[in-house]
């Protein structure tokens, strides 16, 4: 069964509602990082600012651990070793020398901004919770955000935790609030895209406008990453992902992206999903950022398999997925302005 993680009652403030909508493109005020009322972490949640340092940058350079949450994880240590080699550096996945050589060219991208909350970034509705059951989601008008804290830390490529240990646990989250964020922001917003729900989901996750081209990608197994590679087999991307489980292993082989659905619904087939009860049903659940594929599903020649988002970015790498390739949003999101139809995908052990 496709993981499924609630979260909890942590948070900066809550509201709920029940119906679908998209916010604008966040139109916040963003400063370098300094204190804002009751954004001191205590000593318990102090946060590692090299780390989330080194992964602002790798990001922005297109090697991504995920989340953005000062963690020296595994996929932070896969992002280290994508980026070493795409620069030609020992791959060591640590904070070596020369890795921090290379980082420090573009220490400019500071690791956190301040930035000023708009009404439209806590715009819901909200659904909380969200109900685990496919056939009651199929009965939504769209599967939203559980709650604001949630939306903020999508947008931001975070967790809710994060902004919490950032900001403190008192902070109000209400429109001309300034709080701390990691520096997730966009350096362009000039999509070239025609379809205007699919720029206003890349605009309010931050997507940068500016992406390099696939040749084609390579979802391997043994390290748990999808990788984008130039015509001259360069890796020039990199991305943590969930692939296969025991039942719906990843289908090794050559494949091609057939295409890109934006704010897809999703179509639940028991057969399909591992888990699912004998007299379950086939039913769709509609679109939304909270959808089991997340904002965007990339379609591939073999049938019945994907790369898509997810609604549960902090379980990347960590759990099962019934064959597919699993991307936060925002990763997913960017891959998808990477990739066109026919753009070959190596899947490998």
């Amino acid at each position: 069964m496709r993981d499924r993680a609630l979260l909890g009652a942590v948070g900066l403030a809550a509201v709920t509602a029940t119906a679908l909508a998209f916010a604008s493109a966040p139109q916040a005020t963003a400063q370098e990082s300094a204190p804002v009322a009751a954004s001191t972490p205590s000593p318990a949640t102090a946060i590692d600012r090299d780390v989330l340092h080194a992964q602002v940058i790798m990001s922005k350079l297109g090697f991504s651990s995920g989340l953005l949450d000062a963690k020296d994880s595994p996929a932070f240590k896969a992002a280290l070793r994508g980026f070493q080699e795409s620069r030609g550096l020992g791959v060591t996945g640590r904070l070596d020398r020369p890795t921090l050589a290379a980082l420090s060219r573009h220490r400019g991208w500071r690791p956190t901004k301040t930035v000023e909350l708009a009404p439209q970034m806590l715009a819901g509705p909200f659904m909380n919770p969200t109900p685990d059951d496919y056939a009651d989601q199929a009965k939504l008008s769209g599967v939203p955000y559980r709650s604001p804290l949630e939306k903020l830390a999508e947008m931001f490529h975070t967790s809710p935790q994060m902004l919490v240990d950032l900001n403190g646990a008192d902070t109000p989250l209400r429109a001309g609030q300034r709080i701390v964020v990691p520096n997730a922001l966009p350096t362009s917003r000039d999509y070239a895209i025609d379809d205007a729900t699919w720029k206003r989901t890349v605009a309010y996750l931050n997507v940068d406008a500016n992406q390099p081209d696939a040749d084609h990608v390579v979802v391997d197994e043994s390290e748990g990453v999808l990788k984008v590679m130039d015509a001259n087999d360069r890796l020039i991307a990199q991305f943590p992902a969930t692939m296969g489980s025991a039942q719906f292993p990843l289908p090794i082989g050559e494949w091609t992206i057939k295409g890109n659905a934006y704010n897809p619904d999703w179509r639940f087939d028991p057969d399909l999903i591992a888990g699912s009860a004998p007299d379950a049903k086939e039913t769709v659940v509609p679109r939304g950022p909270n959808n089991p594929v997340g904002v965007v599903w990339m379609d591939l020649s073999k049938e019945h398999y994907g790369i898509h988002g997810t609604p549960e970015p902090q379980n990347i790498g960590k759990t099962e997925s019934n064959g597919c390739i699993r991307l936060t949003n925002w990763d997913a999101a960017r891959l998808s302005m990477m990739v066109k139809p026919g753009t070959k995908a190596v899947f490998q052990r």
